[in-house]
């Protein structure tokens, strides 16, 4: 990335009781004596009806809401919602909206939210779309969006903007920006076009201009940490059954069955996790979180083998992550990445299939039918299920009402059920990823009777590790 800006310090608000708000930037941080407006809702029909519409200047959404005692009241968020003061007149905006990385349900969704939302709550006429990523905007053409063109984008797949990887030139992105007269710029993406969304600002930041960067974060792995889920994983997790239940059907329809799913995950299990969870078929789900081993006493072949004298048959999820140690072992693969940077993983579902007709070949006494299922495609390219619809709009609104307030360099979510806006580096920080030492994991081992495949003495160091980057967390949330 065309990184020519500098980060710009955190705005950390320390209050009573161990109090820490971890705010958002504002455009009058670096532009003296805006002028503000009243909000246009205050005469919207739609919103009279409502006693407190507009959220209080100083609400904000705790991050910890597990606590003991005499816990600190801990790091806080400002809550998302309608200001009464907005910082920019509806005539001004112009607005513009891009999608990049991988498809994700519910893409189209937000886009036609933030369109709507701008046009129907706040009147705003002037809306762009940017077409295929990052490089549309100095690359590529650009399209008019209107209530009227988005009308029914939300019931199709895929995003009508288009989408790629990489692409990402700040200093080209920003002198399009600022030659187009764009004052608000939404991106739609994962952690990496976050940061790319971050630096974006940085620079917008560095040359004064007016204009609100706000991040809506897509990822359909649902690996984004602070935010209770991403949008799209309700959907991919439900698209995911029918995986599940055709490979449950094929692998009990012949004599020792085995069905293998791969789905999504590159280096977090929460797809594979929650379908195994739902569907209530799967024998065994492997993710990258959870280290296993084929050959040997406790290893994944023994239990394959019990499995099928008692069964008949087996389900086994694999999330594409999983097992990638061994399967670099086995291809001594090179270490490649794609354009987002993202390391290129060799097909675990295909290799773990090839493992287990190897072994079963050479254990003459038992004849195995393998299916092999791989519905990443058939998932990521579904529209939005109908909770997140319901979702991409709280999403889209509130990033639309904090654009409006004049709030920037922020990313939007739900922090246990409230929609708060987020700074760009808590997002981009790490990845969220299973705890296999928690409670949900627990639920799947013993819901699948899977071996957990971990020594105790693998339990006590992921513990141990777990516990120690919560304390090096709280740690650099006190600095």
């Amino acid at each position: 990335m065309g990184d020519s800006a500098t980060n710009s310090p955190k705005k950390i608000v320390n209050g009573d009781g161990g109090f820490i708000l971890e705010d958002v930037p504002h455009l009058s941080d670096y532009i003296p004596d805006l002028p503000t407006y009243p909000n246009p809702l205050q005469d919207n029909p739609a919103y009279s009806v409502v006693k407190q519409y507009f959220v209080n200047v100083d609400d904000t959404v705790q991050q910890k809401i597990v606590v003991h005692k005499n816990s600190p009241r801990g790091i806080h968020f400002r809550r998302a919602g309608p200001r009464q003061k907005v910082y920019f007149d509806s005539d001004e905006v112009h607005a513009c909206i891009v999608t990049c990385g991988g498809l994700c349900p519910g893409l189209n969704t937000v886009i036609r939210e933030i369109v709507c939302g701008l046009s129907h709550m706040y009147g705003v006429t002037k809306i762009l779309g940017i077409e295929g990523g990052y490089r549309g905007f100095y690359a590529r053409n650009t399209i008019t969006l209107n209530p009227k063109v988005v009308n029914d984008i939300h019931k199709r797949g895929g995003t009508i903007l288009g989408s790629s990887r990489g692409g990402h030139d700040t200093a080209k992105i920003v002198d399009s920006i600022q030659d187009r007269g764009i004052n608000q710029v939404y991106i739609l993406g994962g952690d990496g076009t976050q940061k790319g969304a971050s630096v974006i600002f940085e620079e917008i930041r560095r040359r004064g201009l007016k204009v609100a960067v706000a991040g809506i974060p897509k990822t359909i792995d649902n690996d984004i940490p602070v935010i209770d889920k991403s949008f799209g994983f309700d959907s991919a997790v439900e698209e995911a059954q029918r995986a599940i239940n055709a490979a449950h059907v094929e692998a009990e329809s012949v004599e020792n069955g085995i069905g293998v799913v791969k789905l999504m995950g590159r280096y977090s299990g929460f797809i594979a996790m929650h379908a195994t969870l739902a569907s209530r078929d799967v024998d065994c789900c492997l993710i990258p979180e959870s280290p296993f081993y084929l050959e040997g006493s406790g290893g994944l072949f023994e239990y394959i083998e019990k499995r099928l004298k008692e069964n008949g048959h087996m389900v086994i999820v694999i999330a594409e992550g999983a097992g990638q140690d061994l399967l670099s072992e086995s291809m001594r693969s090179a270490e490649q990445q794609d354009a987002s940077g993202n390391k290129l993983l060799q097909d675990v579902g295909l290799w773990i299939s090839q493992k287990i007709k190897d072994h079963f070949a050479r254990r003459n006494k038992i004849t195995i039918n393998l299916k092999y299922i791989d519905p990443t495609y058939m998932i990521r390219a579904i529209p939005s299920n109908a909770a997140d619809n319901v979702y991409c709009t709280l999403l889209a609104q509130s990033a639309v009402h904090g654009a409006m307030a004049g709030y920037t360099g922020f990313t939007v979510g739900p922090v246990n059920g409230r929609h708060s806006y987020i700074p760009f580096y808590r997002i981009t920080e790490k990845q969220n990823k299973v705890v296999i030492t928690d409670r949900m994991w627990a639920r799947l081992l013993s819901s699948t009777n899977q071996p957990s495949f971990l020594s105790p003495k693998d339990i006590i160091d992921d513990k141990r590790d777990e516990e120690e980057s919560q304390t090096q967390l709280e740690m650099d949330d006190m600095h």
